[in-house]
């Protein structure tokens, strides 16, 4: 029988603190990398029509048609890339996409860059798929950017797993760094794999595109973030031709479709932008409450966060490993977040992510009893 894969430890933090909240403890959540909110009022009246209307039987296992060509057209509206719709390919969340893409590019043996800190399924689903995770490490020194002077280090490659922005840094490279990390791997013929899942949740810029930057690119985006439909499992990818059939057949054979109700719903998303773009503004609020709260206390080292819905703070001056350090807060203080062993398995007891996706004021409550508790507890920053 074979090991079991290494925990997510995000979902690990989920479960005590869910069994807190039956237990009647009260639970301020910053550890949970989705949104508060609902899916958009679009997206469940359409889901309403579909489960009135539509039999919802199987889709091919590349999607509905109208679905394709409205994501298609949202790359070309928000990205100014054409896309063809024959090359998009609807997915069980962008969970089911990153199956398909590891499966379908690489095979076992293969080596495939990942960062860290970084999103832990990246990793541990290579290793299930037999194929070699490649740790690059990022400096904190450098907002945790990638750059091919980093994977120059790390011998031939066949592949590249990079999310602008990352997950959980926030990290957000520029269009001259992306460029520079496209032209590294058309060079050396690394297939990109681009996780854009957190487009869409930028603060004073928009993220770039992986999209034309390289010939051999899979993108994988989801209706998860933005979107804020993270429990409707509904994702996409955006494949090369060279791709297509092989991850046409891998998700008729794993999965048959994506979730069909989820299709005809997420149909209607891209109508939803003023609703949705309200929710980035809460998440600058909720960002701008966290950040001074975090300075106040002390707690001063941290990445970017330029993006997605993050904040990843050096905690090593508390002097407690991360891990610890979550349970007390969850304990003490009824505060959920996620140790930094999650995204990097050699220096991330010395961190943790804070999410700022939920509501303003349990954002404001959280960060108030962190600091107190800092105050009391902690000591100063850079002892």
């Amino acid at each position: 029988m074979r090991p079991p894969m290494p925990p997510f430890h995000v979902m690990e933090v989920m479960r005590a603190a869910e069994e807190r909240a039956q237990a009647g403890g009260e639970v301020l959540h910053l550890e949970v990398g989705q949104p508060s909110t609902p899916a958009p009022t679009a997206v469940r009246e359409a889901a309403a029509i579909a489960l009135r209307e539509q039999t919802l039987g199987y889709t091919t296992a590349l999607g509905l048609p109208e679905l394709r060509e409205r994501i298609a057209a949202w790359h070309r509206s928000t990205q100014g890339v054409v896309v063809d719709p024959a090359r998009v390919v609807v997915t069980a969340g962008a969970s089911g996409g990153f199956v398909l893409a590891f499966l379908t590019a690489f095979a076992p043996g293969d080596r495939v860059a990942v960062t860290a800190p970084g999103y832990p399924c990246y990793r541990n689903t290579l290793e299930a798929l037999g194929i070699e995770p490649v740790v690059v490490e990022l400096d904190p020194a450098e907002s945790y950017a990638l750059t091919p002077d980093l994977l120059e280090r790390h011998g031939d490659l066949d592949g590249l797993v990079l999310a602008s922005p990352a997950n959980p840094t926030g990290t957000m490279l520029d269009e001259t760094s992306l460029d520079a990390i496209a032209a590294w791997c058309e060079h050396r013929g690394v297939l990109l794999v681009a996780d854009e899942i957190y487009h869409g949740i930028t603060y004073d810029r928009p993220a770039a595109p992986a999209l034309g930057r390289c010939d051999r690119t899979v993108v994988l985006n989801s209706f998860s973030k933005y979107f804020s439909m993270t429990g409707w499992r509904i994702g996409w990818m955006v494949v090369p031709d060279e791709l297509a059939q092989s991850v046409e057949r891998a998700a008729q054979n794993l999965y048959i479709c994506a979730p069909v109700l989820s299709q005809f719903a997420a149909c209607a998303a891209f109508v939803a932008t003023e609703e949705l773009d309200g929710h980035v503004h809460r998440y600058a609020r909720n960002r701008s409450i966290l950040l001074d709260g975090l300075h106040a206390a002390g707690l001063l080292r941290h990445a970017p966060a330029d993006g997605a819905f993050y904040v990843y703070a050096d905690v090593s001056h508390l002097g407690l490993p991360a891990s610890e350090l979550g349970r007390r807060w969850l304990d003490e203080l009824g505060v959920a977040v996620t140790p930094g062993i999650d995204f990097d398995a050699r220096r991330g007891e010395d961190s943790v992510r804070f999410s700022f996706a939920g509501a303003t004021a349990e954002i404001a409550e959280a960060v108030d009893r962190i600091g107190a508790w800092v105050v009391e507890h902690g000591r100063p920053a850079g002892r």
